[in-house]
């Protein structure tokens, strides 16, 4: 459900006037900004920054439109908007941002520092209306905690990873190698047919966006060396050592 600001509210210019100015991404898509300088119209999360005596609101597109602003090039604002609930969890292995679509998870990014994931998440989905939504969250978030913990597989959750047909290929393939066993990247890449693909593996190893879920922390070298690890050697070896305990 996309977050708003009531139109009939006598202070609600004020209000997208202030959510324009934290970039507020939570709201994209309830309003749009129109700059009269410019004539673009843009979303709450734009870069730009106009003075406020040159902006006018509008509770939609074809409201912006037929003023005669157009489309601004930076934010984008014609384009389809999803909605990811996001939240962030402890585990043992220091947090874990979880982050949904409608269709299923999306993304579990591991680290320190909350400030630095949600960044990340900032990054990775610049397009998205972002909400912080920890008590929407709340079932995901105590499934995920326990993979990563080692206390519970995630079976239930359903997945929503984006990605090449390769790297679906080769992410299956990680889901496939059972707990407390590793696989070389070549191995993996004979699992899915693609022999002479072993760079391509590590390649989608890396990218993979369900740490933990989608175990790549079980690929190792052709030598049984840990080689990276997008979340830190650390947290695989941690990962592999309680595995094969």
């Amino acid at each position: 459900m996309i977050a708003s600001i009531p139109t009939t509210d006598p202070t609600a210019d004020d209000l997208r006037w202030e959510a324009l100015r934290r970039r507020d991404r939570d709201l994209q898509g309830a309003f749009f900004i129109a700059v009269r300088t410019t004539g673009v119209y843009c979303l709450a999360s734009c870069a730009g920054r106009p003075l406020r005596k040159n902006v006018e609101f509008h509770d939609t597109r074809e409201s912006a439109r037929a003023a005669g602003f157009r489309a601004c090039l930076r934010c984008k604002p014609d384009l389809p908007r999803e909605t990811l609930r996001w939240a962030t969890v402890s585990t043992d292995l220091g947090l874990a941002l979880v982050a949904c679509s409608e269709a299923g998870l999306r993304l579990v990014t591991l680290g320190d520092d909350a400030d630095l994931l949600a960044t990340d998440l900032d990054r990775r989905f610049r397009h998205a209306r972002l909400t912080h939504d920890p008590d929407g969250l709340r079932p995901e978030l105590a499934a995920i905690a326990a993979e990563i913990d080692g206390k519970a597989p995630a079976l239930d959750l359903t997945l929503d990873a984006q990605g090449t047909p390769l790297q679906q290929a080769v992410w299956a393939a990680l889901r496939g190698i059972p707990a407390g066993t590793t696989a070389s990247y070549a191995q993996v890449a004979r699992s899915i047919g693609r022999p002479a693909a072993a760079r391509a593996v590590a390649q989608a190893c890396g990218a993979n966006p369900l740490a933990v879920i989608t175990p790549c922390h079980r690929v190792v070298r052709a030598d049984g060396g840990l080689a990276g690890y997008r979340w830190g050697v650390e947290r695989k070896a941690a990962l592999l050592a309680r595995e094969a305990a």
